[in-house]
């Protein structure tokens, strides 16, 4: 029997190999091949190719705007932070909408379902597509899509979207219960996105990677939005000696952090500690930098958007790397991480209490031991040849 067709379709997605951007989306379609035949259908930035094989799948990318050098709206850095860099951008929004719609159109006939992620814009661009057909599509939910942007016109858009979905999905299961706040589709499933854990581990190890010299080092990795929380690890330093905190990414808040590293400079230095800000990172550095550190922090906090982390695939990066975790008690993290057993989890906006968990790790090694080992099985369930399959049952592939 021939395999099902599968087109899925998102916004955060490699540009070109090498490329730093997120690459969860490729992850997970590679996760599929084995099910299905699987396009990804994305929108174009300059300098990427329209069509390629990435890794062994296939990749389309849509034109939007007639100067090809403008089509800027999804990279680098996630739709909604590229419009609030630069509110100009939001008039590209109605080019992007209209051209994602027309071009899912012109390929009914090539795939059997659609996977739409983010509800907003993926989930509702496929139901403006698809709702004159009878071919499905199934919504993975991943976070900001659910807990912002939900005033009545959007609201309205995320429920039409759900209500006439075949399948919805969430990242965790907090997530699924405010997805289904807004509509209940019934056919719901809470299945998270994964990482190739074979990708990570200590052998990637660097003695001095970061020339911390003798020093410990704290790895963040994430985009520098407020949901991401940095400001709260960078605080904590104030706090931890000898230690080299490394703020791995870009985003919105870039300078108004490395401002706050700059105010507490002298305090660190006192007790022989610092920030470095290293930038984004591609996926082959990151292996590195993951088993190269001592300790990983995840600071998330709520927006005042009402935004909160749909579930953090950094932490399975981290874990998968034997990393020991130090993540804040909000949204989709407690989900995977389980205080004292495979990670340390405080607080949101707790300053303090990220330092005391740093100092746990560093002078306690039967504990970072424990954490090492537990967190490193926790990511071997979120393995891909693992999350891959479930998605496969649900999708009804298998």
């Amino acid at each position: 029997m021939s395999k099902r067709r599968v087109l899925i379709i998102a916004t955060t997605f490699p540009r070109w190999k090498g490329d730093r951007e997120p690459r969860f989306i490729l992850d997970f379609a590679k996760s599929l091949l084995p099910y299905a035949d699987v396009t990804v259908l994305v929108p174009s930035s300059p300098g990427s190719l329209d069509r390629e094989v990435m890794e062994g799948v296939n990749i389309e990318r849509f034109h939007y705007f007639p100067i090809h050098e403008r089509e800027t709206l999804t990279a680098p850095g996630a739709l909604v932070s590229r419009i609030k860099q630069d509110k100009k951008r939001g008039l590209l929004l109605p080019f992007f909408y209209n051209a994602f719609v027309n071009e899912i159109k012109k390929r009914i006939g090539t795939f059997d379902i659609l996977h739409a992620n983010w509800v907003i814009p993926g989930g509702y661009i496929a139901y403006k597509a698809l709702k004159m057909t009878n071919v499905p599509y199934v919504i993975t939910c991943h976070g900001s899509d659910i807990n912002s942007m939900n005033n009545l016109v959007f609201r309205d858009m995320k429920k039409k979207a759900l209500s006439n979905a075949w399948g919805v999905t969430a990242v965790s299961s907090e997530l699924m219960d405010n997805t289904c706040k807004i509509y209940n589709n019934g056919n719901n499933a809470v299945i998270s996105m994964g990482v190739d854990v074979n990708q990570f581990g200590e052998q990637h190890r660097r003695e001095n990677y970061f020339k911390q010299n003798g020093r410990k080092v704290a790895l963040f990795v994430g985009r520098l939005t407020e949901v991401k929380g940095a400001a709260y690890a960078i605080e904590a330093m104030q706090y931890v000696p000898d230690t080299r905190l490394v703020i791995t990414g870009d985003g919105e808040l870039r300078k108004e952090l490395k401002s706050l590293a700059a105010e507490l400079k002298n305090k660190l230095r006192d007790i022989n500690s610092d920030v470095v800000f290293a930038g984004a990172k591609a996926h082959d550095e990151l292996k590195t930098m993951y088993a190269s550190a001592d300790a990983f922090i995840m600071p998330s906090v709520t927006a005042k958007s009402g935004q909160k982390e749909g579930f953090g695939l950094v932490l399975i990066e981290a874990a998968g790397s034997k990393l020991p975790i130090v993540a804040s008690n909000s949204g989709g993290i407690p989900t995977l991480i389980k205080d004292g057993e495979n990670g340390l989890l405080v607080e949101e906006r707790d300053a303090r209490g990220i330092s005391e968990a740093l100092k746990k790790i560093f002078n306690d090694s039967d504990l970072r031991d424990k954490l090492k080992e537990n967190a490193y099985n926790t990511a071997l369930e979120y393995d891909y040849s693992v999350i891959g399959r479930k998605y496969a049952e649900f999708m009804r592939l298998i």
